[in-house]
């Protein structure tokens, strides 16, 4: 864990560490470990390292044969960000290998502890790039708007980490899975498309848009415009996950989780 003799934390050196930690968490990932949080050896782990480490982890996972299919969003709720001590949502990638098949089931045993959240998600219709990115000029460039389902499956133990920590283990990502109905988001009321989260038949969860930063557009600007400042930004033909309606869900084996929207369908996971 880069300690010194006698129990002193090295400092961390980015230049030969970004690489190594990056693939230390895909290793994770790849073994189905949990492991400690970065932070717990390397304290002085700040954000803009964190997003080189998940930049880094990217690139790996580029070299290795996925492909970039999009965005997403993390601490989007307010209330999330105060727990955290920020104040904007962090942002992270997504490939072709974190898509789930509709009506596939969910592969528990390539996760370490999965967790369900729903979630509003653009497909983007034109190049969106920060800055000054607001939320009319990112709602301008979406062509559809989806219903969705992210399985989150932190690296972690017990989903115990830091702000950074998360940053750099691209945001607990695994899969998402998207529902059937695309509508045009102009005829949508964004913050008020409402979300019932059910487990096994059972109610768990209800959100609605407006959990989601006010307007899941404040969080597709945000996205744009944070991206742009690492010189990155959201491609045509892109999705952009906004970040969960709800807390998320534990999934135990033999659950199915299914989600109901107001104006965008059903959609549905059997874990």
């Amino acid at each position: 864990m880069n300690v010194e003799p006698g129990g002193t934390v090295q400092t961390l050196e980015p230049l030969r560490s970004v690489d190594s930690i990056a693939s230390q968490l895909l290793r994770a990932e790849a073994e189905r470990t949990a492991r400690a949080p970065l932070t717990d050896a390397y304290p002085e782990l700040d954000i803009a390292l964190a997003y080189r480490i998940q930049d880094e982890a990217l690139s790996q996972r580029i070299e290795r044969g996925e492909n970039i299919v999009g965005v997403k969003l993390g601490l989007t709720s307010p209330a999330k960000q105060r727990q955290m001590g920020v104040s904007a949502p962090l942002t992270a990638w997504l490939t072709d290998a974190m898509t789930l098949p509709a009506g596939s089931p969910l592969p528990q045993d390539l996760l370490i502890h999965p967790r369900i959240e729903p979630e509003i998600t653009f497909v983007m219709g034109r190049r969106l790039a920060g800055p000054g990115v607001t939320a009319a000029t990112a709602l301008a460039a979406v062509d559809r708007v989806y219903a969705s389902l992210e399985i989150i499956d932190s690296r972690y133990l017990d989903f115990r980490f830091t702000l950074p920590d998360v940053i750099a283990d691209n945001a607990s990502s695994a899969y998402y899975v998207t529902g059937p109905v695309g509508a045009d988001p102009a005829v949508l009321n964004l913050p008020l498309e409402a979300c019932l989260l059910e487990v096994d038949g059972q109610l768990a969860a209800t959100g609605v848009g407006a959990a989601v930063q006010g307007h899941p557009a404040e969080a597709l600007a945000m996205a744009a415009n944070s991206l742009a400042e690492r010189g990155h930004a959201i491609e045509a033909g892109w999705i952009v996950m906004t970040g969960g309606m709800t807390d998320a869900v534990p999934v135990p084996r033999g659950t199915t989780i299914t989600a109901q929207f107001t104006h965008l369908g059903s959609i549905g996971v059997t874990c």
